[in-house]
């Protein structure tokens, strides 16, 4: 009686999630292997040319240049964002003032792409509001956006627009933390340096790990705000992944352009999978 009680729960759990399974398989699973066939064919006659087409991305220059930009910016904006995030959170947890302030930090999810990029365009081009101030004060003014220093714009906007995001992730980690342990602690003597070395980070390793993915793969967005600032091609800094994608989806390019996908979803899932092991490892 009690393995068919069990049968059926399993049936009904199954029932369940069998709307949701079917539009992951209908939307995403189906798609993404076609996008694989497609990698292996050509792009005019659907010949099937096995790997040239990743032959042929790996040696573009454009896709090369795509990649190191694309990890640069990664490797550079993910810490900065995740520890700033992190100190604003833990400051803002402890302020009575902290939920107010961190609707503030929310505010520039809010804002449209368009409306971010307009921005830009006023301050940083070469008629932008910038130039004219540095003009004024006798500085030379120059169009920003087509310089190396769009790369620097580019990773301070990420941050910009996306810390109150972290923060509010960071938030809900730490009012998972019991404050009978925080009591505990100063009862023994420990200080507020103690406290936080040993206990807050210690008890934040599952939103760590949470926040580190969803600001990785929320880092690949960054492109609309590059893509409405300075058009297909942008000073070759912030010529990112997404730039190259849309380019060759323009030139009806689909065999490299799945090539590259298949390429990019691979190295992200391994990069994922390599992150949670090593997170297991250490919880152990």
């Amino acid at each position: 009686m009690r393995s068919i009680g069990k049968t059926h729960k399993s049936i009904r759990g199954f029932l369940w999630i069998l709307p949701s399974f079917l539009g992951v398989v209908v939307f995403y699973l189906l798609p993404y292997a076609d996008v694989v066939r497609r990698s292996f064919l050509g792009a005019v006659d659907n010949r099937f040319v096995g790997l040239e087409n990743y032959k042929t991305v790996i040696g573009n220059t454009a896709f090369l240049l795509a990649v190191k930009n694309t990890l640069l910016f990664t490797l550079i904006c993910i810490p900065v964002l995740i520890l700033l995030a992190l100190l604003c959170a833990v400051v803002l947890y402890k302020s009575k003032y902290g939920g107010i302030i961190k609707s503030a930090f929310l505010m520039p999810m809010a804002l449209p792409a368009v409306s971010v990029a307009l921005v830009w365009r006023v301050l940083f081009h070469s008629q932008g509001l910038l130039n004219h101030w540095l003009l004024g004060i006798g500085i030379a003014g120059s169009d920003w956006m087509n310089t190396k220093n769009a790369f620097w714009i580019l990773l301070v906007s990420y941050i910009w627009k996306n810390l109150g995001y972290d923060i509010v992730l960071w938030m809900a980690g730490l009012a998972g933390i019991s404050t009978n342990i925080y009591e505990a602690a100063r009862v023994d003597g420990a200080g507020e340096r103690q406290c936080f070395f040993y206990i807050t980070l210690p008890n934040l390793k599952s939103s760590f790990f949470t926040i580190t993915v969803l600001s990785f793969l929320n880092s690949f967005k960054v492109f609309r705000e590059a893509y409405l600032v300075a058009g297909d091609y942008p000073h070759e800094s912030i010529y990112m992944m997404q730039h190259l994608f849309n380019n060759w989806f323009r030139a009806f390019s689909f065999d490299k352009m799945a090539a590259a996908a298949v390429m990019e979803s691979g190295v992200l899932l391994v990069l994922i999978l390599l992150l949670q092991k090593a997170w297991d490892s250490k919880e152990e």
